[in-house]
């Protein structure tokens, strides 16, 4: 075997073995969907599920179609996105913390939202409901949590464009956004009636329950164009990973690649945080696990992250629901567990 049949068996072998993870997680991803279908206050046998799931009219098929699927199937898009949103961000910015909810995207777009609910009347109070605010407008919801986003892309963009900026400059500017942000949302709190504050207290737990089947198309229908953009810059990614000027003498157009990687990072983040509210960290866990485990090729670093994210936040809803049964935790707050330590873990290592 020549130089050159060795150099095409060791490539076939990276790429075979990127594929067999991504098989692994898909597998993965399938038998967590038949977990979160079982798991519920209604316990329903494997026969009942199978039944009701070609039998609308079959026992438990209003559970398991209106309640249990539009959820699972949230918690996995929700997931996707949150995966992806970290890579590029890490990516662009490149700083191994960015997210959007460690860079304040995530609570720009909960006070967006927040004020499209309280002041611009997107959300009907109701007493009889857990959720105590239904938002009977999401377009208003989405458009609202955008812009309040959009600022804090902004922010870390004239950040970014100091010279000489360090990894940790860019979190205390993402610190100071989610400060300035976590102030307008207690702002619209202390005049909003007390039934309003306690629903908007919720809101921003992070839930996947609260989703219905229109909000899972609307965030399917933008997470797959945003996954196609990036998967068609992942080339590009790939050259930001050596530098910016190593990226510019390849020809990439380093400010219009970061700028409209942020900007849909950040409207896929609005989107999430509009429906499902804040749900932290996954986009900070999945590529930092994945980007150990596969490397920093984007061709399959974002679509493994994006996978990985869906499997988190699928489980994670899974085990809110099963840990306190018959009682449901916002998926939040697990994620926020699991999070937490690995982002002092990622900081301590950083110090190293």
């Amino acid at each position: 075997m020549n130089f050159k049949d060795e150099s095409v068996a060791v490539y076939e072998a990276y790429i075979r073995k990127k594929l067999i993870l991504c098989f692994v997680l898909v597998l993965a991803i399938l038998i967590s969907v038949i977990m979160s279908i079982k798991v519920g206050a209604a316990d329903l046998s494997f026969t009942q599920i199978i039944t009701a799931l070609f039998n609308r009219n079959a026992v438990g098929a209003g559970i398991i179609w209106n309640i249990r699927i539009p959820r699972l199937l949230a918690a996995i898009v929700a997931g996707c996105c949150m995966g992806m949103e970290g890579v590029v961000m890490q990516c662009v910015l490149r700083n191994p913390l960015a997210s959007p909810y460690t860079m304040g995207i995530s609570q720009g777009a909960a006070f967006g939202a927040a004020f499209a609910i309280i002041v611009l009347g997107a959300g009907t109070v109701s007493v009889m409901q857990a959720d105590a605010v239904v938002v009977n407008n999401p377009y208003i919801t989405v458009v609202a949590a955008f812009l309040g986003s959009l600022i804090g892309v902004l922010a870390i963009l004239l950040i970014a464009r100091v010279r000489s900026v360090t990894p940790e400059v860019m979190i205390l500017g993402g610190v100071a956004m989610s400060a300035l942000f976590s102030a307008g949302t207690m702002f619209l709190q202390y005049f909003a009636s007390d039934t309003q504050v306690a629903a908007s207290v919720f809101w921003t737990f992070g839930d996947v329950g609260r989703a219905v089947w229109n909000d899972v198309w609307v965030m399917l229908a933008l997470m797959v164009p945003a996954l196609l953009y990036f998967m068609y810059h992942a080339w590009d990614y790939n050259s930001l990973e050596s530098g910016e000027e190593t990226a510019k003498g390849l020809g990439v157009n380093t400010d219009h690649i970061r700028i409209w990687g942020m900007l849909i990072s950040s409207f896929t983040a609005a989107v999430t945080v509009a429906f499902l509210g804040v749900i932290g960290f996954v986009g900070l866990i999945a590529p930092h696990i994945m980007r150990r485990v596969i490397g920093t090729d984007h061709r399959f670093l974002i679509p493994t992250s994006a996978m990985l994210g869906a499997l988190i936040l699928l489980v994670s809803d899974t085990v809110a629901r099963s840990i306190m049964a018959p009682i449901v935790l916002p998926v939040g707050i697990i994620t926020s567990f699991l999070g937490a330590p690995l982002f002092l873990y990622i900081i301590m290592k950083m110090g190293r």
